[in-house]
């Protein structure tokens, strides 16, 4: 179990940091896989803040596994939960589609809180 554990931490770690690369190098991509289209003559800044808030994510999730080990990481993933579970209402409050707010978002708070449940029981 330990082995999972680490895994999906990482594997999840490196995918907020992924995203959050895709919302700094090609926002206007990255917003429509949100499942909010931006606004084409819309301010880009906010498509930024959202890449540097999860690429910060990612990076902080890998430092607290790396050096405060598997306990940390799960408090660290609990908390995190709450932006996946955020962007579910975002999503849907903005005219995205069910599919997107529950098949991603919402399905990826479950992931994470997987994840920490597995570094509980390291």
């Amino acid at each position: 179990m330990t082995t999972t554990a680490y895994a999906l931490a990482i594997v999840l770690d490196l995918l907020v940091l992924f995203i959050g690369a895709r919302f700094l190098l090609q926002p206007r991509a990255a917003a429509a896989g949100y499942g909010v289209p931006a606004v084409p003559n819309g301010d880009a800044a906010y498509l930024t803040i959202k890449g540097l808030r999860d690429a910060t994510f990612g990076v902080l999730g890998l430092a607290l596994l790396a050096g405060a080990g598997a306990r940390a990481e799960a408090w660290f993933m609990l908390v995190v939960a709450l932006a996946p579970l955020g962007d579910t209402v975002i999503v849907l409050r903005h005219g995205g589609t069910k599919a997107v707010a529950f098949g991603i978002h919402f399905a990826t708070a479950v992931v994470v809180l997987i994840s920490a449940a597995l570094l509980f029981a390291v």
